[in-house]
């Protein structure tokens, strides 16, 4: 029962013992007082106005010649017709036929009824008194279970997820079976004298299958598995996450061997003594009494604590040093080979037509982690159910790849015949560029429809997946960005807030290679400027200067050459090939929406391209 229904039925129970205390009271106050005395009714009976007395438990229905009725009162020490006697009424009187007299028996219920008249509303009261205190009790335990752990226990006996269910990182999974094996066969290494690593921290950016690959463990050791977030811990009394702490590793010691599993550890896991204004002391606290618990006096139980993170640089070197968390397993995001089994995970149970190619997906899908695949596929459902069809066909596909990367077409916004051709010739630009650069990405996809924020867009793909990105490959990227711009200029004479996002984008692109990567001629291989993380609105608010202003100005005047060479070399591209420009634009203006093969029909590549990272550019 909760709170609120115990409050009704408190509520309800005071209602009915003051009712019942109420109408005890008014039939005791009704029995006690009659409306005639006995000597009323003595005189009464001799002047003869007297036809009819009923006696019922010393209490007279006296009904007199009018036919109106009273009541009145006897003593209990004697019987009616003694009493009458000695009031003076004669025998004569009361033998005549005028006045009948009834005498009913005593019921034997009424002094069972007496007792409860007197003792109901004792106990209704007491019953609510009950409520009201067991109510207060409630609240006092649910205070004092601040310091129980909120893990959610799962059992091992039927895994929901086991490796199968898990694809794209096969090193990591290889790393985890290790675990497993030890949960199933813990006698295999203890014999040879191998420690099984008491922490694995899962590394990796979001969606990358850190968390479903701790249940996939849990799934095939076949061990209780407890459940936790790093932000459960702390709460806003003193003391609380260090005694969860503790709570949640008795649990854990009473159900060994098991899987410990702390979800975004970087909530509590934080480095100490760090922070805005000084630390943070009871999550410090809490961070204490894990690693006290991951690696304290106690080190035979079978406990193996996994976590997750996408910020370990954040946190504390005492959580991560050998004994607590041995290992590092690190979820990178997937290859094309990778994307494809992924895919091939997702589509189980779904109607996928026969001409579906996931290889082909995968190779458009780069930089996809296993969250976006999963998202891809569910929105390709979705456009199928939309378009009312019975299975997922491969344009379903392509246009929500297009939907996770740029958002959803926005066909309904309206725009002048002259901001539609100023769109053509900016999403052109964007294309006739990429397309003459030996080190730009491939056209994949040109449109002028609207979709999420742009105001039409350029896809580029690579042909295939790239760890490392070269200054030519940087440079050419600049270039292609910056052909928007540089269409409007050449065609119409001047420039839009179309091109904003290109700007910061390339913006952002040179800065980084002078000051992170060492790609600037003028000032060498150094990096200059030391990023300060502060924990304030998780972001990154500060960046410790460590060069002079000399150094500075030089490094204003690096970026400020980059971008201008850069839409140079845009403007003197396009300059060259202005018919393949205005070909392309009103070809946009009549399809709205290009292939890369209908592109490739009216501008072909100069060279042969070369692979690097996936491009989408756009007008805002």
């Amino acid at each position: 029962m909760n709170s609120r229904n115990q409050s009704y039925v408190v509520y309800l129970l005071l209602f009915v013992a003051i009712i019942a205390m109420l109408i005890f009271q008014f039939n005791s106050q009704g029995s006690g007082q009659g409306v005639l005395s006995i000597n009323e009714v003595v005189s009464e009976i001799t002047r003869g106005n007297v036809t009819r007395i009923v006696e019922d438990d010393n209490t007279l229905k006296i009904t007199l010649k009018d036919g109106s009725q009273t009541t009145s009162t006897i003593e209990s020490n004697s019987t009616l017709v003694e009493q009458l006697l000695n009031l003076g009424v004669t025998t004569e009187q009361l033998a005549s036929d005028k006045i009948k007299i009834e005498i009913k028996p005593p019921s034997p219920w009424m002094g069972v009824l007496t007792i409860i008249g007197y003792v109901l509303p004792f106990l209704i009261l007491g019953g609510a008194f009950y409520f009201i205190f067991r109510q207060a009790q409630g609240s006092n335990n649910a205070a004092m279970s601040f310091g129980k752990s909120r893990a959610r226990m799962f059992t091992g006996d039927q895994p929901t997820v086991t490796f199968a269910d898990v694809a794209g990182v096969d090193e990591s999974k290889e790393e985890l079976k290790e675990v497993v094996e030890f949960l199933r066969e813990p006698q295999k290494f203890i014999q040879l004298g191998a420690r099984i690593p008491k922490g694995v921290l899962l590394v990796g950016p979001p969606g990358t299958g850190k968390t479903l690959l701790a249940k996939a463990v849990s799934g095939e050791a076949g061990v209780p598995f407890f459940s936790i977030s790093g932000s459960e811990f702390v709460e806003m009394f003193v003391g609380v996450g260090a005694s969860r702490v503790r709570d949640l590793f008795d649990q854990a010691k009473r159900q060994s061997p098991c899987i410990v599993f702390v979800d975004e550890i970087d909530a509590v896991g934080r480095q100490r003594g760090a922070g805005l204004g000084g630390s943070h002391d009871e999550r410090e606290q809490t961070l204490n009494q894990m690693l006290v618990e991951m690696d304290g006096f106690d080190t035979d139980t079978n406990i193996i604590i996994m976590a997750a993170t996408n910020r370990p640089d954040i946190l504390d070197p005492a959580l991560l040093r050998p004994g607590r968390f041995d290992r590092q397993v690190v979820l990178d995001r997937p290859d094309v080979r990778g994307r494809e089994a992924i895919l091939k995970v997702h589509i189980k149970g779904k109607p996928i037509a026969p001409e579906v190619d996931l290889a082909l997906i995968a190779r458009g899908t780069p930089g996809f982690v296993g969250a976006d695949l999963e998202n891809l596929v569910n929105e390709a459902a979705i456009l199928a159910a939309r378009r009312n069809k019975k299975i997922i066909g491969q344009q379903e596909f392509e246009e929500s790849i297009e939907k996770v990367i740029a958002g959803p077409e926005r066909k309904s916004r309206l725009i002048s015949e002259e901001e539609k051709l100023i769109v053509a010739y900016h999403e052109a630009g964007h294309a006739v560029v990429m397309n003459t650069l030996p080190e730009a990405d491939p056209v994949h996809k040109i449109s002028i429809i609207s979709r999420g924020m742009a105001g039409g867009y350029t896809l580029a793909l690579p042909e295939e997946d790239r760890i490392l990105t070269g200054r030519k490959k940087l440079v050419a990227e600049m270039v292609s960005l910056m052909g928007g711009r540089a269409a409007e200029q050449i065609v119409f004479d001047d420039y839009t807030s179309g091109a904003s996002n290109d700007i910061e984008r390339v913006t952002k692109i040179a800065r980084t290679m002078v000051t992170r990567l060492g790609m600037s001629p003028e000032l060498g291989p150094m990096v200059y400027g030391q990023k300060e993380e502060l924990v304030f609105l998780g972001r990154e608010i500060s960046e410790q200067r460590d060069y002079s202003e000399d150094i500075a100005k030089k490094i204003d005047e690096e970026v400020r050459k980059l971008v201008n060479d850069a839409y140079e070399t845009a403007k003197s591209i396009l300059t060259q090939y202005r018919e393949n420009l205005d070909a392309v634009a009103h070809r946009l203006l009549e399809v709205e929406t290009m292939s890369r093969q209908e592109f490739e029909a009216i501008f072909p590549p100069p060279e042969p391209k070369k692979s690097g990272t996936p491009q989408l550019m756009g007008l805002n």
